[in-house]
């Protein structure tokens, strides 16, 4: 059964559709947000399942389209849950189901339940959870959010509407970090704007959570700020460390990589991602070199991640690659 509103003029649909918080108002995601404004506009929607990476709006999402939905009585029929913290079979069987069973208030004609990080819920949850899905399909939406769709059962999957959510693009970022800058008062430099970029991966929330990190430590956001405050070596200080592999040999290389760790406080297993993620824009290496690296610098990841010294596995790190470039 399709459960719809009553339809607006046009002038009360613009109003809804502008409001703050409304699906409309979303950047980036473009291929997600319309879907989901033709939901708002109808006022209904089937079961959703938002899959993607941190901090690229699935969260965001799914509040703006309960309120759009709901308006004014989103806090009566909407249930926000954690399913990270709530996790267990007695969660999905009390709380849930008992949310779900009860009628909608203020003239409504269904609730949502909002199940954020859903693929941290243990499989006999996830069971018990897809038969309320079906019993309560008519008076009760859920939208599922999760970084690993692959977590979720297929039972559960089949449910829903899908929607994956990418990284948000270079300049989708660049345009949201300036916004906040702008509102906030804050002086960014161009080059800190493109450092917040590098760093955060299209993830949006980390590139704002960098950008106040770094405002709070003075009037004006550089680059070099940037990358003291967010645990992240510059480019060019990883690629100078490479090059001391390639050209001094293993004991100043070796001090160089000591001087990264202490002077922009990496862990053992964050300086290893760094560097893999630096392995690519080399110029210097052979492809044959950057595959062979790669595979060591998996190697150590896994160590480090299962207790390894940390100290003696970046050294011996460091070996491997003086030996590599210096064949």
């Amino acid at each position: 059964m399709v459960l719809d509103r009553p339809k607006t003029d046009m002038s009360e649909l613009w109003v809804e559709r502008h409001r703050p918080g409304s699906v409309s108002e979303m950047r980036g995601q473009r291929a997600v947000v319309d879907r989901l404004v033709g939901y708002s506009q109808r006022g209904t929607f089937p079961h959703l399942l938002f899959a993607g990476p941190p901090g690229t709006g699935k969260t965001t999402a799914a509040l703006a389209l309960a309120k759009d939905i709901f308006e004014e009585t989103v806090r009566q029929n909407l249930l926000e849950m954690n399913a990270s913290d709530e996790r267990g079979l007695d969660s999905i069987r009390n709380k849930v189901k008992q949310f779900a069973r009860t009628a909608p208030l203020g003239g409504a004609t269904f609730k949502v339940i909002f199940l954020d990080e859903a693929d941290a819920l243990t499989n006999d949850a996830q069971g018990a959870l897809r038969r309320i899905m079906e019993q309560y399909a008519e008076t009760c939406r859920f939208i599922l959010s999760c970084n690993y769709s692959s977590k979720i059962i297929e039972p559960i999957q089949s449910r829903c509407a899908v929607f994956r959510f990418r990284p948000l693009e270079d300049d989708q970022m660049r345009t949201q970090i300036n916004h906040v800058a702008n509102s906030e008062n804050v002086e960014l430099d161009e080059d800190a704007a493109d450092a917040i970029i590098h760093i955060s991966l299209g993830d949006l929330r980390k590139a704002i959570t960098a950008l106040q990190v770094a405002a709070g430590m003075g009037d004006k956001v550089t680059r070099a700020l940037v990358y003291e405050t967010s645990a992240t070596a510059p480019p060019e200080v990883l690629q100078g460390y490479l090059l001391a592999c390639k050209e001094d040999g293993f004991q100043p290389a070796r001090r160089r990589l000591r001087q990264i760790l202490d002077e922009f406080g990496l862990a053992g297993t964050d300086l290893v991602n760094q560097l893999h993620r630096e392995l690519g824009v080399t110029t210097f290496l052979t492809e044959e070199t950057k595959l062979e690296l790669t595979e060591w610098m998996a190697d150590i990841d896994h160590r480090l991640v299962q207790g390894g010294g940390e100290y003696l596995q970046l050294d011996a790190m460091t070996a491997r690659i003086c030996s590599l470039l210096n064949q």
